[in-house]
């Protein structure tokens, strides 16, 4: 990514908890004949007036904003389930969650909340929120500004960007005007709406203090409350923050950051903070990306995101040295995936990408963004600069398999990517081992980079051994025991390789 700093203290906004969640919620299939229909900002100057009858949008007057924005954005309470075993000694991180008196046997379901916020974008009822507010959710509650409360359904989700798009059945709501954040300018003043700390209705205001930042944290597994989220299955993580300095704290994760006309430019998602609240500034997913994501939610399940497939690096006056090249802006092309678009359309091997569609291309995430606005099969104009001499290239886009069609939501793949979880099978000496524990097989947990193991706080080298009561002894047995349990409530028992007598257990919807 582009920024050198080492953002230590750099978290998703997370949510008011009062307890990590495990349990899981099955995303509805769209309806591919309709598409959302956007409020969008008009290109004319139209005239806007505050209630009190002042002209709205000028330089430090937040009104305007405040009241367009605030009937819009609502507060999301997801309630989650966990179960568990315990053998002869509980972990810490059981103990944590259910207390130092957790007894033996099997305990019934613990319940807990946790809190984040939405916008509505669509009077009938879509809302588009982060997908770290909603994963995991058993059920979901909406509460709109005027009290009234709704349950709502998970439309789809794109954790590459984490963005989510949930709905509930109304019917003439107050939805969100969406802006332009490609014409968003770093200084100008803006408004952050949401319910931190279960706040409801909060308004905050700052500048925009950068824009196209990446900050490496979705996909990161960290073992704590605000977990971030992992990039889908084949998508890679596509992060060009807008970087603000209003206040924004746990809760506000889903909310609006407007501009002074009360058009939405922002999904607030991340702050950086060494202690979990806010330290200075805050993190957006652009207006541009999020309008992207959810009308390919709504519309196919997924997120049709087009691929140049390059392998990349961001430039500076050392590395353009190094690398040869004539230009110390723009991003270098390194090398090429297989059925590159971009070496089709005739991109070379140390060519520097410094334009697309003529807009300028300075770092990575720029040129994620400005990609990633693209489905498979369009064509973008990309400009290279090689050997001192700019060359502009059409270069038709394709997916992440390198073909140009639009990929369908593979259901059982769709399962395997919310676990956020990569498994493998046993060595045959981790077998021989548990062999003496009377234990036949079972699948391990390499890693876990967020989704539904991650609020489990299962913890990487964890073996699987049953999932429903049927023992899987290798990863195909388990891929097959949960294809079509979408909908459903799926229970795995395992252990941990150091303590086989310890028998753990837990559960969630698919």
């Amino acid at each position: 990514m582009s920024m050198k700093t080492n953002w230590k203290g750099l978290v998703l906004v997370g949510l008011i908890s009062s307890a990590s969640t495990i349990a899981g919620l099955k995303l509805l299939g769209p309806d591919s004949d309709r598409d959302v229909i956007f409020k969008e900002a008009a290109s004319e100057n139209i005239a806007r007036f505050t209630s009190a009858g002042a002209p709205a949008g000028a330089p430090g007057d937040f009104v305007y904003a405040a009241e367009a924005t605030t009937p819009t954005v609502v507060h999301i309470k997801s309630t989650v389930t966990r179960q568990a075993y315990r053998g002869q000694q509980i972990p810490d991180i059981f103990r944590d969650f259910f207390g130092d008196d957790f007894g033996g046997g099997q305990r019934g379901p613990q319940q807990s909340e946790a809190t984040g916020s939405g916008v509505i974008i669509s009077n009938d009822g879509y809302i588009v929120t982060n997908n770290h507010v909603v994963e995991g959710a058993q059920e979901l509650e909406v509460t709109l500004h005027n009290k009234s409360k709704f349950r709502a359904k998970v439309i789809g989700t794109d954790p590459s960007t984490d963005i989510a798009v949930i709905k509930i059945e109304g019917k003439d709501l107050p939805a969100v005007t969406i802006g332009n954040s490609d014409a968003v300018k770093v200084g100008e003043w803006v408004v952050a709406v949401g319910n931190p700390f279960n706040l409801e209705s909060t308004v905050t205001a700052g500048i925009v203090s950068a824009k196209g930042r990446g900050l490496g944290i979705i996909g990161q597994s960290r073992r704590n409350q605000m977990q971030p989220t992992a990039a889908a299955a084949g998508d890679s993580p596509l992060e060009s923050f807008i970087q603000t300095d209003a206040v924004v704290n746990p809760g506000n994760s889903g909310g609006a950051l407007v501009n002074l006309k009360g058009e939405l430019i922002g999904i607030n998602t991340a702050i950086a903070s060494p202690t979990g609240s806010f330290a200075g500034y805050a993190f957006a997913v652009p207006s541009s990306i999020v309008k992207k994501v959810s009308s390919d939610l709504i519309k196919f399940g997924n997120v049709q995101r087009g691929y140049l497939g390059i392998s990349l690096d961001d430039l500076d006056s050392r590395k353009a040295e190094e690398y040869g090249v004539k230009v110390s802006d723009g991003v270098y092309v390194r090398d090429f995936t297989e059925n590159s678009a971009a070496k089709a359309g005739g991109v070379a091997k140390g060519d520097v990408i410094v334009k697309v569609d003529g807009m300028n291309i300075h770092s990575i995430p720029e040129l994620q963004q400005s990609i990633g606005l693209h489905k498979p099969g369009d064509k973008v104009n990309v400009t290279v600069n090689r050997d001192g001499k700019e060359k502009d290239l059409s270069i038709t886009l394709r997916n992440r398999t390198g073909g140009s069609e639009i990929i369908k939501r593979d259901e059982s793949a769709a399962v395997m990517s919310s676990l956020g979880a990569q498994f493998g099978n046993l060595s045959d000496q981790e077998k021989q081992r548990l062999s003496r524990y009377k234990i036949d097989g079972g699948v391990k947990v390499l890693s876990i980079d967020g989704g539904k193991f991650a609020r489990s706080q299962v913890e990487e080298g964890f073996i699987i051994t049953k999932v429903n009561g049927k023992a899987v002894k290798t990863v195909k047995e388990f891929e097959a025991a949960i294809a079509g349990k979408e909908e459903s409530m799926v229970q795995f028992e395992g252990l941990y390789p150091d303590a086989p007598y310890d028998v753990y257990s837990f559960g969630f919807r698919l």
